[in-house]
C-alpha cells in the first residue's frame, strides 16, 4: 500500500516562526488597522515577536509536522 506524505498547514507556516531552540513565536494582535489611535510606544513595541505559551506551541508544532 502506498504511503502518502502529510502536508503542513500553510496558514500556520505564515503566522508562526520556530526558533532553533524550539520556541514558537508570533506577531502580537492589533497590527492591521486603527493604528492612528494607538500611541507610538504601543505601535513600536508590538512589532516585536512574542513567544507562544507551551500548551499552544505543542499544538502548533504538531500542525507544522515538527
Amino acid at each position: 500500500m502506498k504511503q502518502y506524505k502529510q502536508k503542513t498547514r500553510k496558514a500556520i507556516t505564515k503566522r508562526f516562526k520556530v526558533t532553533k531552540t524550539g520556541k514558537v513565536l508570533r506577531m502580537p494582535s492589533g497590527q492591521n488597522h486603527h493604528l492612528a489611535k494607538q500611541s507610538s510606544d504601543k505601535r513600536r513595541s508590538s512589532k516585536k515577536l512574542i513567544e507562544v505559551s507551551p500548551e499552544e506551541s505543542k499544538k502548533i508544532k504538531r500542525l507544522l509536522k515538527i
